[in-house]
């Protein structure tokens, strides 16, 4: 079976559960599992990781890396690539995953395949799939001769799998990151401890509709009662209605939740390039010629200011039971 090299991403000392999905994929599909885990004072991660399959984890830990910037994660991930040889070096299609991986895979001279929504593996070789022309086709991708092969795929596209817990080898990297042109000063974070949309079980969307920053009021109260992530269309962050974290669509943030639930959006193609995969698709609108209903499971066309706030009622009645 192939060697596989699986960036794991971590923000302040928490792992984030995209880079779970590849670990538990790769070793459940019997792959040697190795984890580059970067960061500083980052090395009881290690074994979190092994309980997700990782058989190796590769440490590199430095006062550079403690913040991600693209030159010093690209300079120590060539290196490592370089000197162990994976048959496929994956990463999630993060903003970090999808910066970092594209400079890996030109350093390496590599074939490189971005947004794959599955993986399928025959023995040493893979197939992949992802979205061309904003998710109207699905390419399938094939590498051709031997080398490492770079890969970011989507987050929630592979599910969790349950793979064999075990106790890593723990590899210590030496790391020169002298010399360096970049360096990361600080992190602004946003005042919310919703989760991210890109990882999010559950995600409900606004458009222009909402009229207003106050107008997604409804749809954070009704996030807060079922643990979802807001998202809003560009439609909506071109408004000042929310910040540019939450857009989802071809030029925002990617998703693939269980349940996406698109409030008062029409359904543009660029925002739908960037939630079309998701598992179930809920469209609320009052225009029943909205393009949003061609791609969802369920469709309501009704007034998303009242019928939002009885969903609110309605699962807090569920909960409550």
């Amino acid at each position: 079976m192939a060697k596989v090299l699986i960036l794991a991403e971590q923000r302040d000392g928490k792992l984030k559960k995209t880079s779970f999905e590849l670990i538990q994929f790769c070793a459940k599909s019997g792959h040697e599992t190795h984890v580059a885990l970067l960061g500083d004072g980052v090395a009881g991660l290690a074994n979190e990781l092994g309980a997700q399959g990782a058989k190796v984890v590769h440490l590199a830990e430095a006062p550079e890396l403690a913040m991600y910037t693209a030159e010093a994660y690209c300079k120590v991930l060539v290196e490592l690539a370089k000197s162990l040889s994976p048959g496929f070096f994956f990463a999630a299609h993060t903003p970090t995953g999808r910066e970092a991986m594209a400079l890996v895979a030109q350093e390496l001279e590599a074939g490189y395949a971005s947004d794959c929504t599955s993986l399928q593996f025959q023995g040493d070789n893979l197939t992949a799939r992802r979205p061309l022309y904003a998710g109207k086709a699905i390419a399938e991708v094939e590498f051709l001769g031997t080398g490492t092969r770079v890969l970011t795929v989507r987050a929630n596209a592979l599910g969790a799998s349950a793979a064999t817990a075990q106790t890593p080898q723990v590899q210590k990297l030496s790391v020169n990151l002298a010399g360096l042109k970049t360096k990361g000063l600080s992190v602004v974070k946003g005042a919310t401890a919703r989760p991210d949309v890109t990882e999010a079980a559950i995600v409900i969307s606004g458009g222009r509709s909402l009229k207003s920053a106050d107008g997604f009021k409804i749809l954070e109260e009704l996030a807060d009662t079922v643990g979802a992530a807001v998202g809003a269309s560009r439609a909506a962050v071109d408004a000042g209605f929310r910040p540019h974290r939450d857009q989802v669509g071809q030029t925002g943030k990617v998703v693939s939740p269980s349940l996406y639930i698109a409030c008062g959006i029409s359904g543009a193609i660029q925002h739908l390039a960037g939630m079309r995969t998701s598992k179930c698709i809920v469209a609320i609108n009052t225009d029943p010629e909205a393009p949003i209903f061609q791609v969802a499971d369920y469709g309501v066309v009704a007034d998303l200011f009242q019928l939002v706030p009885a969903l609110t009622q309605e699962f807090k009645k569920l909960k409550e039971h």
